[in-house]
């Protein structure tokens, strides 16, 4: 192929945290995609630039995948955007970047902000990394409680912060969750980051829960200072499970093989957890 697809970076809130490859990447781009056509007219109109945009969601992309790879396959140049920040990232244009990769186009990245990593700088939290969940599943309840719980477990198993994003309309109910699961720990609330009304709260999920005005635009949560041995699910620690994600998240094993042992296992059985997932520890 000779095609291009360019991953755009875009501003979380403030159009001035554009940066000026993105910009550049809009303005002669062939082919703008973007998760809400409506948010990157936007950005157009603040460039002032004309292009054309195409949708690209959840409810379309089997259709528009290959439309989409077939201007690549002519030699076009697409711009991958999302509604904010990067895409792929909670975001459907993973999905795009993939099939870019897999019929041999050429896929670059313009980095750009972020939600995430803006919410960690200004949560002031102090962590060798972190545990993204992204958006918890919307319903049935019993199985976002209990994928709160497990990511609660996991961050809480490798001394790392969970991130977690969560609509308006569900906030009020993710403190209530928190402040039944971990009472004592650390959120940091971070509403309209970059915005006019940037607004962050910092204290225990029943203290961000009360002083929260009137849950408007997503958040973005940094939950930290998480209990290391503490059972958030109810389930048992598994040691084999905690080490095996610690691993798919890129920790060396030396140090996967200290958190078990922070945790309360072991040097041994924190040995043969991590050797039994593949690797071996030094």
């Amino acid at each position: 192929m000779a095609g291009r697809l360019l991953i755009v970076g875009t501003p979380i809130g403030n159009l001035g945290d554009l940066a000026p490859r993105a910009a550049e990447a809009l303005r002669t781009a062939d082919l703008v995609v973007a998760e809400d056509t409506r948010l990157a007219q936007r950005l157009l109109a603040h460039l002032g630039a004309r292009r054309r945009v195409s949708a690209f969601n959840d409810h379309n992309a089997a259709q528009r995948l290959p439309v989409l790879l077939a201007r690549l396959a002519a030699g076009e140049t697409l711009a991958l955007t999302t509604d904010a920040g990067m895409p792929g990232v909670s975001d459907p244009g993973a999905r795009l970047v993939a099939a870019a990769r897999n019929a041999a186009a050429s896929v670059e990245v313009l980095p750009g902000p972020s939600a995430v990593t803006a919410a960690l700088a200004v949560a002031g939290v102090e962590a060798v990394g972190f545990l993204f969940g992204g958006f918890l599943p919307s319903r049935p309840v019993a199985a976002r409680r209990a994928a709160l719980g497990r990511l609660l477990e996991a961050a809480g198993a490798t001394g790392m912060p969970l991130v977690l994003f969560e609509a308006p309309h569900r906030v009020r109910s993710l403190f209530t969750d928190l402040g039944e699961l971990v009472p004592d720990a650390r959120v940091a609330v971070c509403r309209e980051l970059t915005k006019l009304h940037e607004e962050v709260l910092v204290g225990s999920a029943t203290e961000v829960g009360a002083s929260l005005g009137a849950p408007r635009g997503e958040f973005t949560l940094v939950i930290s200072e998480l209990p290391a041995t503490r059972q958030i699910s109810g389930e048992a620690l598994n040691a084999d499970a905690l080490a095996a994600a610690a691993i798919h998240i890129g920790l060396p094993p030396r140090t996967i093989v200290e958190l078990l042992r922070a945790a309360g296992l072991s040097r041994r059985a924190a040995y043969r957890a991590v050797s039994a997932s593949g690797e071996e520890p030094t």
